[in-house]
């Protein structure tokens, strides 16, 4: 009988998966989706099928100088989900996001009193999974080509806040050119999710001043705010 409980709840947990997965394409916009059975796949199962499937991906001129895919990390189940641009030198190395001199200043973010997120409780990425050479910014094809591995990973996570860092991450995601600047401080619906962009913290580095660190204080608890308010787990 404990196997047969233990089944119908199985079953109960991907059907719930599947629905929201569908709800999330249509807040997205998409009309039609191919039947496939990664739709009933758990968010841990979807995200390893995809990091799988992802391996020697050659859909952009950056796959001539990578050394590593960098498809993400953190909870699989993560409803607070932070996107960056692109992997730099030490994530292409490591093969894990936001490693580096800028990673451990996000860390430092996320963990600060009042927002509070540990590193395993998110999921960290990027809008391209391989770095541009010199860690110049993607280039629009290069946002393109991997726009539908970040859409499925999103629809795997269903994350209810989405942190975007920078403006190259920021605007590939909602589709516009508005600056950073004028962007940040405000919240963005994004399908069922919303989105709240801040600064870059290769930025913050770049630019130590009291005034933007202010401000990305600022977006940080309005992220935090957001999330304790919608979050359903």
């Amino acid at each position: 009988m404990n196997g047969v409980v233990r089944a119908r709840e199985a079953l109960a947990e991907a059907l719930g998966a599947l629905g929201a997965t569908l709800r999330h394409h249509r807040d997205l916009g998409t009309a039609e989706l191919a039947l496939e059975g990664a739709y009933l796949l758990s968010p841990e199962e979807a995200l390893s099928a995809q990091e799988r499937a992802l391996q020697g991906c050659r859909k952009c001129k950056l796959c001539e100088g990578r050394t590593t895919i960098v498809f993400g990390s953190g909870h699989p189940r993560a409803e607070f989900v932070v996107i960056g641009e692109g992997p730099g030198a030490d994530e292409d190395a490591q093969g894990l996001p936001f490693v580096g001199r800028a990673g451990q200043l996000l860390t430092k973010m996320l963990e600060a009193p009042g927002v509070s997120f540990s590193r395993d409780e998110v999921f960290i990425t990027n809008a391209v999974k391989c770095r541009p050479p010199g860690n110049r910014n993607p280039e629009a094809e290069e946002l393109a080509a991997c726009a539908p591995v970040l859409a499925a990973q999103l629809g795997a996570l269903q994350p209810k806040v989405i942190l975007a860092l920078g403006s190259v991450a920021t605007q590939s995601l909602l589709g516009t050119k508005e600056p950073i600047g004028r962007l940040r401080g405000r919240v963005h619906p994004y399908g069922s999710a919303v989105l709240i962009p801040t600064f870059h913290p290769a930025f913050l580095l770049r630019n130590p001043g009291q005034e933007y660190k202010r401000m990305a204080w600022d977006d940080l608890k309005l992220a935090r705010r957001e999330y304790d308010q919608r979050r359903t787990r």
